[in-house]
């Protein structure tokens, strides 16, 4: 289960779980077919992975402000867009974005600890040589 791929199917079968979930306990969010829903878990995935980062740079000092409340609004704001991006896929309001988000952000963090799911790496690859006993590593390798 090492293997990205399977990690990815297994993250995005997590968040597609998630937005069901979102979609049976909070008013005002409806997916109409499992085809939108698919759609809805790229598009979330894309969105968490591409313009998430840079909103959370931007929003920092809100962030820090809000005590990290900044970064529900921002989740929020992501479903939000999403519904209104993706036919099929309703989110009636902010409201309901910020019920949805938390939903999905709950079920990913329980479901992911729970199965073991992870993160996906930076990008970076690095090669650990073997530990020399009584050496102290003071140098970062990058």
């Amino acid at each position: 289960m090492n293997h990205p791929f399977v990690q990815l199917m297994l993250r995005w079968a997590i968040l597609a779980l998630g937005v069901t979930l979102a979609t049976k306990m909070v008013g005002g969010i409806h997916c109409e077919d499992a085809q939108t829903l698919v759609i809805v878990v790229v598009l979330l995935s894309f969105f968490n992975a591409i313009l998430k980062p840079v909103l959370l740079l931007f929003t920092l000092p809100f962030i820090v402000l809000t005590l990290g409340l900044g970064i529900v609004v921002i989740n929020a704001l992501l479903f939000l867009a999403v519904g209104g991006l993706v036919h099929g896929f309703h989110v009636d309001g902010f409201w309901s974005a910020v019920g949805g988000s938390l939903v999905v952000s709950i079920t990913n963090f329980f479901l992911s600890r729970f199965l073991g799911v992870k993160k996906p790496s930076s990008g970076a690859t690095t090669t650990s040589a073997p530990r020399v006993k009584g050496k102290r590593d003071d140098v970062i390798d990058i």
